[in-house]
């Protein structure tokens, strides 16, 4: 029983609710630029150098995790310890709810211009000629979206493989926002970090949409929107996620984004009304009761596994 590893990530998780992410020195943001730096050395239009660029720097921090896991064996606070400041370091549900807090503090004054600002912080779409509706879906879809990356699934792989686990998958989520993204730079070497990312994210992001099902104040169309809706979105994970927070906030989301001058149509998810910027805080607190139900099943599936 690794009852060691179910309280680290309780211990993390009340971390980050109380502390959210460091103002500077972020690990993340530190992976962030050493991964930029790689990818100038290494960058070419070829599949076969994605993937040595992906496996390069997601063995670092699973490594690190591995040493550290190794290293609290046998101690069980040592073991706590260990995983709480790793899954405090890998989550991003308090900066993300604060993220999207501060654009519903502009639309509510009337500020769209800072709205639009302040929104891509949360989404790569141009803002330039977002309405007050588009901003408030950006916002949502962002939290929805980012509850299953930056909470959920951390959680389920800190509780399956320990601190490897939690590292190895933020370099890999982490590696996918960086490369992954569609774009002629990006299409092949890009590939293998983004259907890693795909592969890591395919049971947390289902069991994200199941919670904002069961959390939300309509089950049966969270559960309806996934079912009718998900394969609009041309993610295999947010697609899911993104349709069960709709149906549960009787809210529409999807529909056309521009990136970068590039139009999308990610098709429409839920059959609710518009979004308002009134339903960011909703989604927010939606959020919150996905990502504490998250830390309960985790936390039994931790304490539950076969000791290291």
């Amino acid at each position: 029983m690794s009852a060691a590893r179910a309280a680290g990530l309780i211990l993390g998780f009340a971390a980050d609710r109380a502390l959210g992410d460091p103002p500077r020195w972020h690990p993340v943001s530190g992976f962030g630029r050493a991964g930029r730096g790689l990818e100038r050395r290494m960058y070419a239009q070829s599949r076969l150098r994605g993937a040595a660029f992906t496996g390069i720097l997601v063995a670092g921090p699973t490594g690190i995790g591995l040493a550290a896991g190794r290293a609290s064996r046998g101690r069980p606070v040592a073991e706590a310890v260990t995983v709480a400041f790793a899954t405090w370091a890998v989550l991003g549900g308090t900066t993300l709810a604060r993220e999207a807090r501060a654009v519903e503090t502009r639309l509510a004054r009337g500020d769209l211009g800072a709205a639009r600002t302040q929104v891509t912080r949360l989404v790569g779409r141009d803002p330039e000629f977002m309405s007050t509706a588009d901003v408030a879906r950006a916002a949502i879809e962002s939290v929805a979206e980012n509850t299953s990356d930056a909470v959920v699934a951390p959680l389920v792989w800190g509780a399956l493989l320990g601190p490897a686990g939690l590292l190895g998958y933020r370099a890999v989520n982490t590696l996918d926002a960086m490369v992954g993204h569609r774009s002629a730079r990006y299409e092949r070497f890009g590939w293998a970090s983004a259907r890693l990312d795909d592969a890591a994210n395919l049971a947390p992001a289902r069991l994200t949409a199941l919670l904002a099902a069961l959390c939300g104040a309509d089950t049966a169309g969270a559960l309806r929107a996934w079912r009718r809706d998900a394969r609009k979105h041309p993610s295999p994970n947010a697609g899911p996620v993104e349709a069960a927070f709709a149906g549960a906030l009787g809210v529409r989301l999807g529909g056309v984004n521009a990136y970068r001058g590039v139009v999308e149509d990610r098709g429409m998810l839920g059959d609710g009304r518009a979004p308002a910027a009134t339903d960011i805080e909703r989604t927010v607190r939606l959020a919150a009761r996905v990502g504490a139900a998250a830390l309960g099943v985790t936390a039994l599936l931790a304490a539950a596994a076969p000791p290291p």
